[in-house]
């Protein structure tokens, strides 16, 4: 990870806020052979004892899931909003283009759920994306038969982190102009789209 001291959140609750609106990770792991294994997921993300947690479900015999079973260290990467920065937006001349980008790399153990506990996930997940324990999507609201076909097909698991890194790189090192050039930019690149 990038790492450099202008390019961090002010306190550890600025990432988690980060971490919250951006739940659709990109879960990697390692196989048994030594290879990468990645899949994307959504994620709830929870505090329990001073402890930082994240849950979702994952297809079940998978390359990433199998994977997982035989390597419990994952990392979980949260991305936000990136772009391009051209040289030609700075004040001074000589000075390389870049790519701004805001992430977290969240390192921790993965643990895998039995169905009741997966059950009680998907209610919690479901009625937290949609917003409300009241949507027609809720799995209380789905024929048990339904609820119980489905799960056989996948596992919930839960993750507790072990590690936290991010990176908020946004031209925070740069002068006033150049900020205000690269602001500018950005709202004519918003408008075009």
């Amino acid at each position: 990870m990038y790492d450099k001291p202008d390019f961090k959140a002010n306190n550890e609750a600025e990432v988690i806020a980060f971490m919250q609106a951006n739940p659709f990770i990109l879960l990697c792991g390692v196989d048994e052979d030594g290879y990468p294994v990645a899949t994307q997921v959504p994620v709830l993300i929870e505090e329990k004892e001073g402890k930082l947690y994240l849950y979702g479900h994952l297809m079940r015999k998978q390359d990433h899931t199998i994977a997982f079973q035989n390597n419990q260290a994952v990392l979980a990467v949260f991305t936000g909003e990136h772009y391009y920065v051209s040289a030609t937006l700075y004040s001074t001349a000589n000075v390389a283009s870049t790519w701004n980008y805001l992430a977290v790399h969240a390192k921790g153990e993965i643990k895998f759920m039995n169905d009741n506990e997966l059950y009680l996930l998907l209610v919690k997940l479901t009625n937290h994306f949609e917003g409300s324990e009241d949507s027609i999507a809720s799995v209380k609201k789905m024929s048990p038969e339904y609820v119980r076909d489905n799960m056989k097909a996948i596992v919930g698991f839960e993750i507790e982190i072990t590690k936290l890194r991010h990176v908020f790189k946004a031209s925070q090192n740069k002068n006033e102009e150049t900020k205000l050039n690269i602001m500018k930019q950005r709202e004519l690149d918003s408008s075009r789209k």
